[in-house]
């Protein structure tokens, strides 16, 4: 069977899942901000790798597409910048670009947006549903519920939480396909995003950058982001009891919000940097429980996140290995559109020139 890669990009660091023959051959994570720094290093890496296939940092998601096909337009709607915004993952373009210039095997893969499974009445004025590496952590999701119950993938319902180290997100998913989302910047407060923002909120700013939304979170409400999730953990200050109450609560309304559409799921499924705290995945579970029995993602590499894994079973299932029936299942080959398309507050044309795309 052949050797397979996940990338999971996330704002803290990247992980790298590998699997051959449905064993874990890598399993790394290094800090984003080294990557980025010295790309060459990074390349180096995933050349040794001699992955077949290799799913991709795909920021907020492309419909299937090999990376050498891959133009300035589509890196553009897939991490949402223009070439001068550098805020936000608009860096991880660099990675990106590097990837097709070194004729790596490197396919980018779908947000949840981009899922015919999920109703187009859902995806209004929503750009952020779930990124590509929330679908990713999903399919990890699919992916171990099926064998821990021994049954087939459309049989499998749950609402994953995934507490990051800068975003949260929720995602449904009902008969072993996504149906719906709440993304990180259109969902439940983060560590350092604010999550979702009240329009007043963002018309007081006057001007939404970047940056903005990679803050307001509850680091924001600390004072601090040194050492947050610890805080947050085990709070003790004023501000820390603040901001620990705002996020619990916020993660919890998000499940329950999704719940509307999943109605009774097998499990509610916590994953991401946060949930590894044993205070919060204690009160989780707490306050999760009255809508199904909870656990954490645990998955099967010992290092690199939970997505990262989700993604190397998605290189695996589209490289002909033995997750494919995943890959059906999930209609990732059906995915489709951009992320821009469902727009009304403006219009998709108008969002395409904000990104300097013509």
């Amino acid at each position: 069977m052949p050797r397979t890669l996940g990338i999971d990009p996330g704002t803290i660091t990247i992980d790298l899942c590998g699997l051959h023959d449905g064993a874990v051959f890598l399993d790394r994570s290094l800090p984003t901000a080294q990557a980025v720094a010295d790309v060459p290093a990074f390349i180096a890496l995933l050349h040794d790798a001699r992955a077949a296939l290799i799913a991709g940092p795909s920021g907020y998601g492309l419909p299937l597409l090999p990376v050498e096909r891959a133009g300035e337009t589509d890196l553009r709607l897939a991490y949402l910048a223009a070439d001068d915004d550098h805020g936000g993952i608009g860096g991880l373009r660099v990675i990106a670009r590097a990837m097709r210039e070194a004729g790596l095997p490197v396919l980018f893969t779908p947000g949840v947006i981009h899922l015919t499974s999920v109703p187009a009445a859902r995806k209004i004025n929503r750009v952020d549903m779930g990124t590509a590496d929330k679908v990713c952590a999903a399919a990890l999701g699919v992916h171990d519920q099926a064998r821990r119950r021994g049954c087939v993938y459309t049989d499998v319902s749950f609402v994953l939480l995934e507490l990051g180290g800068a975003f949260s997100a929720a995602i449904a998913v009902r008969d072993g396909r996504i149906v719906d989302g709440m993304g990180g910047t259109a969902g439940p407060m983060g560590v350092r995003s604010a999550g979702a923002l009240d329009g007043e909120v963002a018309f007081l700013a006057g001007t939404i950058t970047k940056n903005t939304l990679f803050g307001g979170g509850a680091a924001s409400v600390i004072g601090s982001s040194d050492d947050a999730i610890d805080h947050l953990a085990e709070p003790r200050t004023e501000r820390e009891h603040l901001a620990h109450d705002a996020l619990i609560e916020s993660a919890v309304k998000a499940v329950a919000a999704l719940c509307t559409v999943v109605p009774h799921p097998y499990e509610i499924l916590l994953s991401g940097r946060l949930t590894h705290a044993a205070a919060i995945a204690r009160e989780l579970r707490l306050r999760l429980s009255p809508f199904a029995p909870v656990r954490r993602l645990e998955g099967f590499a010992r290092t690199a996140k939970e997505a990262a894994q989700g993604a190397a079973l998605i290189a695996d299932g589209l490289a002909g290995g033995a997750n494919e029936a995943l890959i059906n299942v999930l209609g990732l080959r059906e995915a489709a559109g951009t992320v821009l398309d469902h727009l009304f507050v403006i219009t998709p044309d108008a969002a395409r020139h904000r990104l300097g795309i013509r």
